[in-house]
Order: C-alpha cells, then sequence, then structure tokens
C-alpha cells in the first residue's frame, strides 16, 4: 500500500593516486571461502557487477561512480553495505567461519565506522529471522495465529524500538560525516514517525555540511517536504466533499482533538484499523473528540458501501482521486492507512497512532 522511498548504506573510500581518479578499486580477500566462486555487487536491487575468485579466494572490482553512492556487496548469502566513489581505493577482508560482522576495512576511517553500523544492521536483521521461524514453528505446532501474532508483533516493536535508538546514537556521535548520513537514513527505513523530528533536524545541517553530495540534498528536500506536515506544525487546512457533496474544511472542527484519518475501502490495513477507531471514537467523541476520514478511494459505490460496512459515523470526505487527492498531497500521503491527530488549536500532535496508542494518546489529551 505504499510507494518506496529509496535504500542505502555502508564504506567511503579514499583517494591514493592520479591513475585512480576515474575509478574506484575494491579488492577483496575471503578466507574459508569453501565452493564460492562468485560475489556480486549490487546498486540498489539490481546487480552492476560481478566478479570470480581466483586461487588465492581474492577478487577484484573497478568501476566508474562520479559521486560516491551505495553498494552492498553479496559474498554467498552475506551482504556488506558499502559506499564507493571515484578515486576510493578500498581493501576488504572477511572469514566465512566468522560471524557476518566480522570483517575488515581498510583505506578509510569512514569505512571502519560504518562497520558498527552494519553490525546493528545485522543484530536487527538476525532478529527479523528468528521471529520469522519461531512465527512458523509455533504455527506448525498448531498454536493460535492470532495469539502468536500479537506476541511476536509486540517482541518486533520492542527489537525495533531498540534498535533505532543504537542507530540514532550512532548517528548523533557522527553528525559531522557521512557515517551519521547513512545512519539517519537506516532510521528513516527503520521508524521515521517516532524520530521525525530529528530527521527534520540534522536534513537542514546536513543540507549545509555536504552542499555537493547529491544523496543529502535529495534527503534534505524530502524531508524538508515533509516539514510542514510533522508533529508541532499548524495542520494545513484544506476542503473536500461529503458523500452528499457538501464541502467541509478540516477548519471547521477546531475546537476539539481531531483524529484526520486518510485510508480507502481498497487498502486492507486500514479497514482492519477501523474497528480500533470505531472504538475510540465511541469513547471519547462527548469529551472533544472526532475523527475525519479522508478516502483514497476512486470508485464512491465501493467507498460508501465500506463506510456502512465498517460503521463509520464520523464526517467521511473524498475527493474519489485515488493518490491525487489533493488533500492527500497536501499531507504528503505515500501509504495508508496514515493518520494525524491535531488538537483543538489546529496543531499536530500525533501521528500514525493504532491500536492501543490511539487510545493511551486520548486519554493523556483528554484528561481520562
Amino acid at each position: 500500500m505504499q510507494k518506496i522511498f529509496f535504500g542505502f548504506i555502508a564504506f567511503f573510500g579514499l583517494i591514493t593516486s592520479c591513475a585512480d581518479k576515474d575509478i574506484f578499486i575494491l579488492n577483496g580477500e575471503i578466507d574459508n571461502a569453501g565452493d564460492l566462486k562468485k560475489v556480486l555487487l549490487y546498486e540498489g536491487d539490481a546487480v552492476v557487477d560481478s566478479a570470480f575468485l581466483n586461487e588465492e579466494d581474492k577478487f577484484r572490482f573497478k568501476r566508474t561512480a562520479v559521486e560516491a553512492k551505495p553498494y552492498t556487496l553479496v559474498i554467498g548469502s552475506r551482504s556488506y553495505m558499502l559506499v564507493l566513489g571515484n578515486g576510493d581505493r578500498v581493501d576488504f577482508k572477511t572469514d566465512l567461519n566468522q560471524s557476518s560482522d566480522s570483517y575488515t576495512v581498510t583505506g578509510s576511517e569512514i569505512s571502519s565506522r560504518l562497520q558498527a553500523l552494519s553490525s546493528i544492521r545485522g543484530e536487527y536483521q538476525k532478529a527479523q529471522n528468528e521471529l520469522q521461524n519461531e512465527y512458523e514453528t509455533r504455527l506448525n505446532n498448531n498454536e493460535s495465529q492470532a495469539d502468536v501474532q500479537k506476541e511476536l508483533i509486540a517482541r518486533n516493536e520492542q527489537i525495533l524500538a531498540e534498535t533505532s535508538k543504537k542507530t540514532l546514537n550512532f548517528a548523533n556521535e557522527n553528525r559531522e560525516n557521512l557515517a551519521g548520513f547513512y545512519a539517519m537514513l537506516s532510521i528513516f527505513s527503520l521508524d521515521p514517525i517516532t524520530y521525525e523530528n530529528e530527521l527534520i533536524e540534522y536534513a537542514d545541517e546536513a543540507r549545509e555540511r555536504f552542499p555537493n553530495n547529491s544523496s543529502v540534498q535529495f534527503f534534505a528536500n524530502h524531508m524538508a517536504e515533509l516539514k510542514p506536515v510533522s508533529v508541532g506544525q499548524k495542520a494545513p487546512d484544506f476542503e473536500s466533499l461529503t458523500p452528499t457533496g457538501q464541502p467541509v474544511r478540516l477548519s471547521d472542527f477546531k475546537g476539539k482533538y481531531v483524529l484526520l484519518d486518510f485510508w480507502a475501502s481498497w487498502c486492507g490495513p486500514c479497514r482492519e484499523e477501523n474497528p480500533n477507531i470505531v472504538k475510540q471514537y465511541h469513547a471519547f467523541k462527548d469529551k472533544g473528540f472526532t475523527v475525519l476520514g479522508v478516502s483514497l478511494d476512486d470508485n464512491q459505490a465501493a467507498w460508501l458501501k465500506a463506510i456502512k460496512d465498517d460503521k463509520l459515523d464520523w464526517t467521511q470526505v473524498s475527493e474519489l482521486k485515488r493518490w491525487d487527492s489533493e488533500a492527500g498531497m497536501l499531507y504528503k500521503i505515500t501509504a495508508i492507512p496514515a493518520s494525524f491527530l491535531v488538537d483543538p488549536e489546529g496543531i499536530i500532535v500525533g501521528k500514525n497512532l493504532r491500536g492501543e496508542a490511539l487510545q493511551v494518546a486520548l486519554m493523556e489529551y483528554l484528561n481520562e
């Protein structure tokens, strides 16, 4: 249900000679390579190069990258995040009998720093794999799917929170070099809502600190677009139409806490969350709370049926333009469900509060 932003991360080489200025060189050596014959180099999701191991289990990549950019070196089932650009000469070594984060990188201080970030990411991926394996094992043992999901989702949220905190600490320790930038990109992919203000603040700094890095500038521009709809900002006003064609503005609800809920009849996760919103609406509607639903539907019949089936008793509006909704574009909606909790003065005080988190927030703000 979403549009993808971009992927990233890991090491930055050092210019070593005039002859190498038009290419980067990555030299690699693998101990205990076993039957491994070839390694791959990815840029994003695409393989851009491959190299065969020689008789000493060594390999070399020579490529052109006018600007340093992120690559992923794939060795068997392991992957290593790299950042390479023209003039870089990097030496990489790993032992496949050791843990995946025991590799060495020489030729760049930033490469060494980013190895610590790679370790954090590796721990997170390992935990994710373990949760998936446990999920499958417990279902095979005929445990209740709902109970298993509830338990593992809670554990995953804890793992995510711990990983994000470690990553932010790393980023703050490296704010003045590109290692901090790649850490912030990692946070953006992990938990962009919780750390939205930190990401926006960092982006403003990075724009000035790395003026010639297009990836940094792209990131900074993206965060600048999100800033007007971040927590603490005045919620942008807009007008849309109810199913009967009546114009409604967000500002019509001034004086109440409003959950501005972006959803659609075709959005499975939205429909799954609707019962929770219904529950909180009826619990708090007489205490200064309401909901304004903004549908990204393009079929009025489907929209109206979903409103009726899900018992959505609050005000609903839609332009029936799907992703071209003016309200959706105003609020930079690229994934649904998405929601904004707006206080009586029109200030955004929460984003994407789902499940129990919505109830907790309403209890806090409405003094329950």
